[in-house]
């Protein structure tokens, strides 16, 4: 017998490849994705894809869909009582597993355990401590696609964000930067591989930059902001 599992699904790479492994792997009933979203913009926090290209993959994926609504910039204490609310309906459905599709953060991990060792479940972790280039080969050979909606100016320049990865892709990238993006250098939207029963449709519309202030250590800091170049991506 099967047990029963939430995906969190951000709907990038990662998680796609997670999520066929899982799926490959016949261990897991995948209930339901989890994702959290933006409640004011109804996009993916981070991604910044729109949610109608989220409903559209959940659909093309064939699994039921669980958004999770925040606040613009929640607190920790509303974010916390967000997520009990969700895991409790979760839950309530027999769901004892959540898996995820990181890969070598230690501390996110312990979070996450933690968390929902507090609740009684466990977590799951399909890539974890598998090689990042590895990796990456992996989804492309398996016929993944997927577009870099995000790009960490940081790491990266406005150029990389709008680009499908490719091995140009991964041969452009700076040395410092893990081809996964484990550490936040991107974020991508996964649009067509075998999970999906087609490819998701959508247009590159154009590429904006957002700055976000970086937190202060000390009152001699500066008011340097982090930059972000977002592609924006048109459902059709």
């Amino acid at each position: 017998m099967k047990l029963k599992a939430l995906f969190n699904w951000s709907s990038g790479k990662d998680s796609a490849l997670a999520l066929h492994k899982t799926l490959q792997e016949n261990q897991y009933e995948v209930c339901t994705l989890l994702t959290s979203i933006n409640r004011e913009f109804q996009r993916i926090s981070m991604h910044g894809v729109h949610v109608l290209l989220l409903e559209q993959q959940a659909s093309l994926l064939g699994i039921p869909l669980t958004k999770m609504e925040l606040p613009k910039e929640p607190s920790m204490e509303e974010y916390q009582e967000i997520m009990n609310t969700t895991m409790a309906e979760i839950q309530a459905q027999g769901i004892t597993h959540s898996i995820f599709g990181d890969i070598f953060l230690e501390n996110l991990r312990q979070y996450r355990e933690k968390q929902l060792n507090i609740i009684g479940m466990q977590a799951v972790f399909p890539l974890w401590k598998q090689n990042t280039s590895d990796l990456i080969r992996e989804f492309l050979h398996l016929g993944f696609k997927t577009i870099v909606t995000c790009v960490n100016g940081t790491y990266l320049d406005k150029s990389f964000a709008g680009r499908i990865i490719d091995q140009q892709f991964l041969d452009d990238l700076p040395d410092n930067v893990d081809p996964c993006g484990e550490n936040g250098e991107f974020h991508t939207f996964t649009f067509d591989g075998p999970i999906f029963r087609s490819p998701v449709q959508f247009e590159i519309g154009e590429t904006v930059k957002k700055t976000y202030p970086k937190p202060k250590t000390n009152p001699e800091d500066g008011n340097e902001d982090y930059i972000f170049w977002f592609c924006d991506l048109i459902p059709k």
